[in-house]
């Protein structure tokens, strides 16, 4: 396994996907592919994902999370039980987030024999890479959100309560699976409380004995955001979560609100956004630098983790890769930087 270096690098998750990922999938979709031609590519996928990620330098990676065939949560809608997909109300025009698919309960929420698949993307990254690894996992309140309650359920906090149940069987199983960081995503949706977060995580990771990274995104579909992008209101509440690890996006943001991890982040480690996934801007070793350089003053170094704001599943591969090589180069400026002082 990979030693991780001071100021180690990672990723919040998915990567950029090739072309014939999208080809393979829409003639599987036409019924001009079977199972295992799909299986095939996803295997050639997180493969290249893997590849990418470790000619960029970067330390710890995923496999891309490129199994996942219709966004972040998509494709476990279409195996889990107990729930049916509602009408979508708008379909012309410009995408929004209201073009999603929705879905009712109608039973109890179940996962199919085997679970939602986590473990097996896992156990290919680790056997197929030298490198240190997290495996991610989509949060209680993400599972839950575009599920209504209907009459199984009494509201949308059950919901999550159920998926919490759910995801805490998937991630005692990554765990067996000999997952050391596992890290789970939740919306910043500005309608549940810090401390509602915090309480939700806490029972999806209940009993599971590795380190755990909690990110709060922003959303990021077509590099488009669907919440408020600020932190304040989730502050301190969120502190409350048993994370060794907060993901936080302050890249896209022009590095706003480093303050309130001056004032709230003592003693926890970062996961600091210094890259942003959703310009097509180019990063260069010293922009990427300059902004290390800024989390620094509001973070001990031992403390920092850096990574991209959020995942690169919406980004088109050529960008994601530039991007990484930059991260990676700016974190290499930042640790010569850091050794000269010593």
């Amino acid at each position: 396994m990979s030693t991780v270096p001071l100021l180690p690098t990672s990723v919040v998750g998915s990567h950029g996907k090739p072309a014939w990922w999208f080809t393979l999938v829409k003639a599987h979709e036409a019924g001009e592919a079977g199972p295992g031609d799909l299986e095939e590519m996803f295997d050639d996928a997180a493969d290249t994902a893997i590849r990418d990620m470790e000619r960029a330098g970067i330390d710890v990676i995923t496999d891309g999370e490129v199994r996942r065939l219709d966004g972040y949560v998509d494709s476990y809608y279409a195996i889990i039980k107990g729930i049916q997909p509602l009408a979508v109300r708008r379909k012309v025009g410009p995408w929004g987030y209201d073009q999603q698919t929705r879905y009712e309960a109608v039973g109890r929420i179940e996962t199919p024999p085997g679970g939602l698949g986590i473990v097996k993307e896992f156990e290919y990254l680790k056997v197929h890479t030298t490198r240190a690894t997290k495996a991610t996992c989509a949060g209680p309140l993400t599972f839950g959100s575009r599920i209504h309650p209907g009459k199984q359920y009494k509201g949308v906090v059950d919901v999550a309560e159920r998926f919490a149940e759910v995801i805490n069987a998937e991630l005692k199983a990554l765990v067996a699976a000999g997952a050391t960081w596992i890290q789970l995503d939740e919306p910043a949706r500005g309608n549940v409380s810090g401390e509602e977060m915090a309480r939700l995580f806490n029972l999806a990771t209940d009993g599971v004995k590795t380190r755990l990274g909690f990110h709060i995104c922003f959303g990021n579909r077509f590099g488009r955001s669907r919440f408020p992008r600020t932190y304040e209101p989730y502050f301190p509440g969120a502190l409350q979560a048993r994370a060794d690890q907060l993901v936080l996006e302050f890249a896209s943001r022009e590095l706003s609100e480093l303050d309130l991890w001056q004032k709230y982040g003592s003693g926890r480690e970062l996961g600091a956004g210094v890259v942003d996934v959703k310009g097509f801007q180019e990063e260069t070793a010293e922009s990427v630098a300059r902004r290390i350089r800024k989390v620094l003053q509001v973070c001990p170094v031992e403390k920092l983790t850096l990574n991209p704001d959020c995942g690169f599943g919406w980004s088109p591969r050529y960008m994601c890769n530039q991007k990484l090589h930059g991260l990676a180069a700016g974190a290499a400026l930042v640790r010569k930087e850091l050794s000269g002082k010593v």
